[in-house]
């Protein structure tokens, strides 16, 4: 059984295709991973089972008559309880819609779906997305598999706590600020933050169309490993003709990336915020992985990082979009966390906030000058492992922010990978940052160092 949980998408896939193991073998084993570890982790929230037992066997039924509804035919899968899924309660983690149930799936949702993914329910997220720990007024807080006293990270928390379990090999995430990979980096995982205008965000709870801040959130993938980023990012890539900041790029293939032709910066620390010695060593560990596979490595740091100002965006308005969205769902009921971007902020004066707009493109061309000069940047997912629950949101730890929020800013792309592990049994996450539109040189990078460093490992659940 445990050879099922912990195998790759990609060699689910093949095995399905192979008549090695059925579709509902699969489904069965990965229901009752999550049953086993559920109750401890809290990760998964709405469980479909009965439906994906049911699409399972069709699956099958296709398989015997030789067909074939795509690259992941038969495979399970989780999503984010952000993202809207026909049938599925949906609740984006707010009050006012604890009783939702949508009539269409997100466009990824249905993209993966169409690629013969069969969802076997919803994880767990933070109200609205927007806190980096996941706990919320209908399901509460998810637990991190490698401590259960520490925060798997979000806002995708409860995607990352359940696939490093076991419990599901991929998942949808999304990322405004980090919300990919700070869980991706805390529960030992691989995942990606693709370039803001890549991956559409219609049926999201924070969809598109959001005017200066709407460049900030992108979806992306979370697995175990490398190769299922890989294999599905090209599915939800693309537009979908509502999601208007879509752009029609190629996807390039990490395969045909020369290795020995690229050109990395790395740092560990943002100026006064360092980072621990086992980040900083786990750090070094994958500079010198990348190294010996060819990469030509630089300790060099972008100076505009010190002063990334993209997020300020999110309270510039004193609150009004986030109370729009509360209002359309129905609730004035929030969660602390999501309060402080309504409660006690003014709006800027109209002079302040294009002053803000002017900083922030400013912070943008400077960082694509530093990147005249390299292809990618490696650097830590947080200065620290994951902290205990409750703390990530405060001034000891939210300095830490700025590692990943400023590739938000700049909209680039970036993969997430395992390099290490605390003294406290706890992972270490690295960051692979592209210049836009370049996901391949990321996913390669990342699955340099999965490959050298190990990558993913089985938590102690």
């Amino acid at each position: 059984m445990d050879e099922i949980n912990y195998a790759s998408a990609k060699t689910i896939a093949q095995a399905i295709r192979d008549k090695e193991i059925s579709a509902v073998e699969v489904v069965e084993a990965h229901l009752q991973r999550i049953d086993e570890v559920n109750p401890k982790l809290n990760a998964v929230v709405h469980l479909a089972a009965d439906r994906a037992l049911f699409e399972a066997r069709e699956a099958d039924d296709a398989t015997a008559r030789g067909e074939s509804k795509g690259p992941l035919h038969g495979v399970p899968m989780t999503v984010k309880d952000s993202h809207d899924a026909e049938g599925l309660v949906s609740t984006g983690g707010t009050k006012g819609r604890e009783n939702f149930v949508p009539d269409r799936d997100a466009t990824t949702v249905a993209r993966m779906r169409a690629a013969g993914a069969i969802v076997l329910g919803k994880t767990n997220t933070p109200e609205l997305t927007l806190a980096f720990e996941t706990d919320n007024l209908i399901y509460g807080r998810t637990n991190n598999p490698y401590g259960l006293d520490r925060t798997p990270g979000g806002s995708s928390g409860g995607a990352g706590a359940i696939i490093a379990s076991g419990g599901s090999p991929l998942d949808l995430g999304t990322d405004t600020g980090g919300s990919v990979r700070v869980p991706a980096g805390f529960c030992g995982i691989a995942g990606l933050k693709p370039t803001s205008g890549r991956v559409p965000r219609t049926g999201h709870i924070i969809s598109h169309s959001l005017g200066a801040t709407d460049a900030l959130t992108t979806v992306g993938p979370m697995a175990r490993y490398v190769e299922d980023l890989i294999l599905a990012y090209p599915i939800i890539a693309g537009p979908d003709g509502e999601d208007p900041a879509i752009v029609p790029m190629p996807v390039d293939d990490p395969a045909n990336i020369d290795l020995k032709s690229l050109r990395v910066a790395w740092f560990t620390d943002v100026g006064d915020v360092t980072s621990t010695a086992e980040i900083a060593s786990a750090t070094q560990s994958a500079a010198d992985a990348l190294t010996d596979a060819g990469v030509s490595l630089t300790e060099d740091m972008p100076s505009a990082i010190l002063r990334t100002t993209g997020t300020s965006l999110l309270t510039a308005d004193g609150g009004a979009g986030v109370r729009r969205i509360l209002d359309k769902a129905g609730t004035t009921e929030m969660h602390p966390w999501v309060g402080r971007f309504v409660e006690g902020t003014d709006p800027l004066p109209v002079g302040e906030y294009s002053a803000l707009l002017e900083e922030i493109d400013a912070f943008r061309s400077n960082m694509l000058g530093f990147m005249e000069n390299y292809d990618a940047i490696l650097l830590p997912v947080r200065p620290f492992p994951a902290p205990p629950h409750g703390k990530s949101m405060t001034p000891e730890f939210s300095p830490g922010n700025t590692f990943t929020s400023s590739f938000n800013t700049t909209g680039w792309p970036g993969a997430v990978v395992r390099a290490g592990t605390s003294p406290e049994g706890l992972p270490i996450g690295v960051q692979l940052i592209a210049r836009p539109w370049h996901e391949d040189v990321s996913l390669a990078l990342a699955a340099v160092v999965e490959s050298a460093l190990g990558g993913w490992q089985i938590p102690p659940i």
